[in-house]
C-alpha cells in the first residue's frame, strides 16, 4: 500500500497550503528516470515519518497549473511547505539519508 497520496491542481490548496503538518511534495512525471529512483525514497520516509511528515505527489504533466505557479523546471523537484509557504526546495536525485537531512527541521 502506498504511503504518499496524489496531489493535483484541484486539491493543491487544501492538501498542502491548509494543512496543519508540514508537507513534502514530489513533483515527479512517469517518464523521469530520476523520478522513479527517488519514488521509493520517498515512500519510505512517508511511513517512516508519518504523523509528523505529510507526503504527496505531484505529477507536472497532469497538473501544469500548480507546476506553473512554483516554476518548477526540472524533475524531480521536491518542496517542503509550512504554514501555506514553501520553506524548502530540493532539485534532482538524492538519497534517503540525503533527502531526511533535508527535510529534518520540519520534522516534529
Amino acid at each position: 500500500m502506498s504511503n504518499t497520496k496524489a496531489v493535483g491542481d484541484q486539491d493543491w490548496e487544501t492538501e498542502v497550503l491548509k494543512s496543519e503538518t508540514p508537507v513534502l511534495v514530489d513533483f515527479w512525471a512517469e517518464w523521469c528516470g530520476p523520478c522513479r529512483m527517488v519514488g521509493p525514497v520517498v515512500e519510505e520516509i512517508a511511513q517512516e515519518q508519518a504523523g509528523s511528515l505529510k507526503v504527496l505527489k505531484l505529477n507536472v504533466d497532469d497538473n501544469p497549473d500548480v507546476t506553473r505557479k512554483y516554476r518548477v523546471m526540472s524533475i524531480p523537484t521536491l518542496m517542503v511547505f509550512s504554514g501555506g509557504d514553501e520553506k524548502k526546495r530540493i532539485v534532482g536525485a538524492r538519497g534517503k539519508s540525503q533527502l531526511l537531512a533535508e527535510v529534518q527541521e520540519f520534522l516534529a
